[in-house]
């Protein structure tokens, strides 16, 4: 089910409020664009200066807009497991075909913690779940062998691997097989990603080039490699780019380029500096990624 190239949606603002306007404008250009799946509420969703009402809507309108298009992984992790609990019952409640949750982040749970926070969810809430490891915003790594403990539990199907360590997923799949979904969270390593195994990608980029994102999943499916790492390496700047300062104020940037929402982003985070900006505008240029009169 989740498989492919997915989309870490962006939230967009508008005087303080989601602009539900480009909301339903950013699931139809994704869609429009061949996007395999969409992840509202991620950390590149501005999930933690969401209320908890913002939160349950984002995801409750993102799937009403979908209309069962394509499915909808609904980030509803937190680092209260209850907390957690609760918004993935809500995801299901309206439609969500699966949950994206996070590592609890500033506890820091022991290996036992972060089995006992995920196997609580996975006995409360009869919905296909996938872990999201990110240590670099948690403060926590959970290793391959904590994920392995958890793989028996039939809502666990996969988990996002965001940490670009290429030989902790091959060993993922070589204990797993092709039965637990390896998704990538680091789009300048989707190919390699690939290569050992892996299934998709849940990507920032795609936010404003999904198709390009889509053409290199299309051509490794084909068995294209050689037209695949030409889109991989044509891709490479624009992704590091995405990480110049803390996701997702490029990539809410190179938005605002695309014409797909306006630049409002939610302190503590704040617009992306104007060098940045400039050198952003050029890699969109060289990829056409520019509305007409743009570049």
């Amino acid at each position: 089910m989740f498989k492919g190239v997915f989309t870490a949606l962006i939230t967009p603002f508008r005087d303080g409020e989601i602009d539900q306007v480009a909301l339903a404008g950013l699931v139809e250009f994704q869609i429009a664009n061949g996007i395999h799946g969409l992840v509202p509420c991620g950390t590149t969703g501005e999930s933690a200066t969401l209320s908890h009402d913002e939160h349950r809507e984002v995801i409750r309108r993102v799937v009403e807009l979908v209309g069962g298009r394509v499915p909808v992984l609904a980030g509803t992790g937190s680092n209260c497991t209850r907390e957690s609990v609760e918004l993935t019952r809500y995801a299901k409640s309206v439609g969500a075909n699966g949950a994206l949750l996070i590592t609890p982040y500033y506890n820091k749970p022991t290996p036992d913690g972060l089995v006992a926070h995920y196997e609580t969810i996975a006995r409360s809430v009869d919905l296909p779940l996938v872990l999201y490891n990110v240590p670099g915003r948690t403060a926590v790594d959970m290793k391959a062998e904590t994920v392995l403990r958890l793989v028996h539990l039939p809502q666990v199907v996969g988990i996002k691997e965001a940490t670009a360590d290429l030989e902790r997923a091959a060993r993922l799949h070589a204990a797993c097989g092709d039965s637990f979904t390896l998704l990538s969270g680091d789009d300048g390593t989707f190919l390699p990603f690939l290569a050992i195994g892996g299934h998709g990608v849940i990507s920032v980029t795609s936010n404003v080039a999904p198709h390009r994102m889509v053409k290199l999943w299309e051509r490794w499916q084909a068995g294209d490699l050689f037209g695949a790492r030409q889109e991989h390496e044509a891709l490479l700047p624009l992704h590091a780019l995405m990480f110049c300062e803390t996701n997702p104020i490029p990539v809410k940037a190179a938005a605002v380029l695309r014409g797909l929402c306006t630049p409002e982003i939610r302190l503590p985070l704040t617009p992306l500096s104007e060098g940045r900006r400039e050198a952003l505008r050029q890699a969109m240029a060289r990829l056409g990624l520019l509305p007409e009169g743009h570049a």
